[in-house]
């Protein structure tokens, strides 16, 4: 059967979309699909994203087993979101930021992350499919007729993303039955498909020929960058992809984390100490906090309940109210200070030790690791003064639906900039937590009828090592030269001679 649809899909460290247009219209005519989720035992809504959490459950509960949503390893979405605050042993999550963990067995059951729970742990691959799974399901129920895994389908994955955590996601893709020419995008140039898609013919009219516009995406668990520059190809606007950041473990966890201590200095203020089990369900309980106080008409405060868990410390619930100029404090100026463009991130004296977890940032001023990032493409993004000479900037992820967090980017960046002026921000985008998958379907459309494709090739150079030959002296290895294999930018679908002598390889070395 031929594909009736062009499926793009947001895997989210924190909450994840699937959105779709019809192959054959001739204009992208995109949707995204509700997902039928648990919200409480017995009570399932449909919602437009569903929260990449998984609840462990091996019980027969008839409310947590709902026929056509159900997973085996227990309740994927909503519902594992909400009693994550509450039985945090037993909730996984963040399962996409351990996936570029090269320092864990990503196949192995280490989920929840130092649980003592009696259930079965899961690995993070196991749990991404998971999440494919129940949104697949969800596509099933939508569309009986057009199976999912006769679509075109593209999976999204951050730029940052190495080879190694793409064969992961691949693999966790694969598992949860997705066809086997299914395509990944890289989520900037999928957050800027969608807004070239949103303003259709019109986006010539706004972006000129020479502009820089920087993609800032700061999700649930990373911070993603991107530079594109407008160019003209044949009399042809197009647009290329200059550079991707570094993989930064920095996005809403860590303001969840910054805002769950200073609650718990809150708490110590009421004489409640906070064991570690307690001490999470704060970290999650600050994730609904800090989305409540950095909205569009927020209240003043917000009540943090954590639950008691039997511990001498504590005897029952305890509960402190959250300022908002506390969270305003703590996340704008902890997480976007204002800082000048020769700024670096901060590395602070460690121990030699450190205790296995998420390599999260020691930094956590995205505007420090913007800093540098920019600086080190100042042979594209500067004048010859050494001045920035960024135009435009489109922002991505959860984390921009707070006003405060764009403003100040902004008044940062006009600082830099070689005339004092902000980049013009790219508009035009309501949803910002559907705009990566909407931008996949979009391009899966394109591919097939044909349209802007955001140029750039491979984001890094690719190399293999060849050790040479000669004589062995005692003690000095033999050099080792570098091969590039796959230049930066090398587009899909060329190849490169490579001349040189032969080379042997060893066989499982």
């Amino acid at each position: 059967m031929p594909a009736q649809f062009c499926i793009g899909i947001d895997l989210g460290t924190t909450n994840s979309v699937l959105a779709f247009a019809p192959v054959d219209e001739s204009d992208a005519m995109i949707g995204v699909l509700p997902i039928p989720q648990i919200i409480s035992p017995g009570s399932v809504e449909q919602r437009l994203g569903l929260p990449s959490f998984l609840y462990l459950d091996n019980s027969s509960n008839p409310a947590l087993n709902v026929p056509g949503i159900a997973n085996d390893r227990g309740v994927v979405g909503e519902y594992a979101r909400r009693v994550s605050a509450e039985q945090p042993e037993r909730v996984v999550a963040t399962a996409k930021s351990w996936l570029c963990h090269h320092g864990v067995d990503r196949t192995a059951p280490i989920l929840p992350w130092k649980s003592d729970t009696e259930l079965e742990l899961i690995s993070p691959v196991d749990a991404s499919a998971a999440y494919l799974q129940h949104l697949i399901s969800a596509w099933q129920t939508r569309f009986p007729k057009s199976p999912f895994s006769e679509q075109v389908v593209v999976l999204t994955v951050p730029a940052s993303f190495d080879a190694a955590a793409r064969e992961w996601t691949r693999q966790a893709a694969m598992a949860a039955g997705f066809p086997d020419d299914f395509v990944f995008l890289e989520e900037p140039q999928a957050a800027l498909y969608n807004w070239v898609h949103a303003r259709q013919t019109t986006w010539r009219q706004e972006l000129t020929e020479g502009d820089i516009l920087l993609v800032c995406d700061v999700g649930g668990g990373t911070t993603d960058l991107t530079l594109v520059r407008v160019e003209s190809v044949r009399g042809e606007m197009s647009l290329n992809r200059l550079a991707v950041g570094n993989h930064m473990l920095i996005g809403g966890d860590n303001m969840d984390l910054a805002l769950a201590h200073a609650a718990s200095e809150v708490f110590a203020r009421q004489g409640a100490k906070l064991n570690a089990w307690q001490s999470l369900s704060l970290w999650h309980a600050c994730r609904a906090a800090k989305e409540k106080l950095l909205s569009h008409s927020p209240p003043e405060s917000y009540p943090l309940t954590v639950l008691g868990r039997g511990s001498k410390l504590i005897g029952g619930t305890v509960t402190a109210n959250l300022e908002r100029s506390v969270v305003e404090q703590v996340l704008v100026d902890g997480f976007f200070p204002s800082v000048p463009l020769d700024a670096r991130p901060m590395t602070a004296p460690s121990s030699g030790f450190q205790e296995l977890g998420l390599e999260f940032a020691s930094d956590t001023a995205i505007t420090r690791h913007l800093a540098a990032y920019m600086m080190d493409h100042r042979e594209d993004v500067c004048t010859a003064e050494g001045n920035l000479r960024l135009t435009h900037i489109l922002f991505n992820g959860g984390v921009f639906n707070a006003a405060a967090f764009r403003s100040r980017l902004l008044e940062t960046l006009s600082t830099w900039n070689h005339n004092g002026k902000q980049p013009t921000v790219l508009g035009g985008i309501e949803e910002l937590d559907q705009a990566v998958a909407c931008g996949a379907a979009y391009y899966a459309w394109s591919r097939r009828h044909g349209g802007i494709r955001i140029r750039g090739g491979t984001a890094r150079s690719y190399y293999v090592g060849i050790e040479s030959s000669g004589p062995a002296i005692p003690g000095i290895p033999r050099p080792l030269h570098a091969l590039c294999v796959a230049p930066q930018g090398m587009e899909e679908g060329t190849e490169t001679d490579i001349p040189g002598r032969p080379i042997g390889i060893q066989v499982g070395q």
